[in-house]
């Protein structure tokens, strides 16, 4: 239920400079279950166990998960904050305006959208090699690559397609996401460990040196570091508790939304924590033989699953986590459309006046969906899949950190009147630490095999440091609420 009249969310939104243009149907449970639907345990936690497992073993599930999990779970705090104070669509890229000032907001803006349309590309191809891993199904060689950019492409369009519809259907469909991912999980959890014969407890504290495997497709390069491989093991929950940001993008589409994104972001993550590690401890557990669960690499999820399930019971509750892997990427694509309208909105991007369009029947930004749609379907076709997770983490880490830090710089200076979701003296002990940590996850990114990840970041830093300089300085004006939000509205 919603701690907010509807005429109060309108009014408020008119305060920070917007017309209500959006369908305002988004009760607080769809809006947490958004953002729980785009980390979903079921697609970034099955789809790269391998790269926790695969870097020191299963202390990388059992300690490096909670640990990383606390850590974003914190960042989701202070962004709660921020959103509190801020409920606007596209809500990073206005908060950076208004805390940071315009360069702020701007390059916030480019590495979230960014980083969220990176990151639809990244779910659906993961879940593309998922689902052929779990089911057994080999492409022939010379076709292999050219189908799963097809199929990639295509499941990309069907997303926009249901979002292209509006809110209403995305809604019901995040909805029953949301419920998919705790009932599947809880139930995957209660039958791996039912049919474990022997706990090795141990399985979850042990370092192991798994670097170097696969042979021939090593998740990380052959070192002896086991105390950076466990670092790197840190990329397992980054990759998979993302998104959560989704709450915040919604905003003018959430009922109570000064008091139900907050709660959205900071309970997302909370709940997908905690299932999380006790699913992948459950999988850790029931592995058959952990020094040959190291070579499966792609496929140990599904090796564990038909070792201990059994074949049939295996693959029913496959299919049931493909599903909620598809839904993974629509909850994304809903997201990444509603950044693409904000920024629009404020003439951001180009071709800002198609893409900030809503459609007069759906209310639905339509033109933005498709946008994103299609800037993730050519992702799909130029990089590999592991650099498109690497950079879509990495962007959005960068995203993430940006109007952090701008808070905390001007909490109780030009940021004095915040919103009914507070953190008080924690605020900003949180906030410096929620920046040093996405600083860390940002160079843990781009280390060797995602290396390719760390040109493309400098590139683009070095790209919107010239556009910024050379033309957007003088031209952007940032959100119509800047100037009177500077002087500590």
């Amino acid at each position: 239920m919603s701690n907010q009249p509807p005429d109060d969310d309108e009014q408020l939104l008119r305060q920070l400079g917007y017309q209500p243009e959006l369908a305002r149907r988004l009760s607080g449970f769809s809006n947490f279950a958004l953002s729980l639907s785009i980390i979903c345990i079921l697609a970034g936690g099955i789809t790269s166990f391998h790269v926790g497992f695969n870097s020191a073993g299963g202390a990388s599930i059992g300690l490096g998960w909670p640990l990383v999990c606390l850590f974003s779970l914190g960042v989701a705090a202070t962004m709660g904050q921020v959103a509190s104070a801020f409920p606007t669509a596209g809500g990073l890229y206005h908060w950076g305006s208004i805390l940071g000032g315009r360069a702020c907001g701007w390059v916030t803006a480019w590495f979230n959208l960014a980083g969220l349309v990176t990151v639809l590309a990244a779910i659906n191809t993961g879940t593309y090699d998922f689902a052929t891993a779990a089911f057994g199904f080999t492409p022939a060689p010379e076709s292999a690559a050219l189908l799963r950019t097809l199929v990639v492409v295509v499941v990309t369009l069907s997303q926009a397609l249901l979002n292209h519809f509006g809110i209403r259907l995305t809604t019901q469909l995040t909805d029953f996401s949301g419920w998919l991912i705790l009932g599947l999980t809880t139930v995957l959890t209660v039958a791996l460990l039912w049919t474990t014969q022997h706990f090795e407890w141990s399985r979850l504290w042990t370092f192991t040196n798994f670097s170097g495997l696969p042979e021939g497709a090593a998740v990380f390069p052959k070192q002896e570091n086991l105390v950076w491989l466990f670092c790197l093991g840190f990329l397992l929950p980054a990759y998979t508790i993302t998104g959560f940001d989704a709450s915040a993008h919604t905003a003018e589409e959430t009922l109570g939304a000064a008091h139900n994104v907050p709660r959205g972001l900071v309970r997302s993550v909370a709940v997908s924590a905690l299932f999380g590690w006790v699913l992948l401890a459950a999988l850790l557990l029931a592995m058959p033989d952990v020094p040959l669960g190291a070579t499966k690499g792609f496929e140990i999820v599904p090796w564990i699953m038909k070792s201990a399930l059994g074949n049939g019971a295996a693959q029913a509750l496959l299919v049931g986590i493909v599903l909620a892997q598809y839904l993974c990427g629509l909850a994304a694509l809903t997201s990444a459309s509603r950044m693409a309208y904000a920024f629009a909105r404020d003439g951001g991007l180009p071709f800002a006046r198609q893409l900030r369009a809503v459609n007069p029947r759906t209310q639905s930004p339509s033109a933005a969906v498709w946008a994103a749609a299609l800037g993730s379907a050519t992702l799909v076709v130029l990089l590999r899949y592991e650099t498109i997770a690497a950079i879509g983490t990495v962007f959005l880490y960068v995203s993430y950190v940006l109007p952090v830090a701008a808070g905390c710089w001007a909490h109780g200076r030009s940021w004095t009147r915040f919103g009914p979701f507070q953190l008080g003296v924690w605020f900003k002990p949180l906030a410096v630490l929620a920046t040093l940590g996405c600083l860390f996850l940002l160079v843990l990114g781009v280390q060797p095999p995602n290396q390719q990840a760390r040109p493309i970041l400098g590139g683009t830093v070095a790209l919107m440091a010239v556009v910024w300089l050379t033309f957007e300085r003088k031209r952007f004006r940032g959100p119509p609420s800047l100037k009177t939000a500077e002087k500590g509205a």
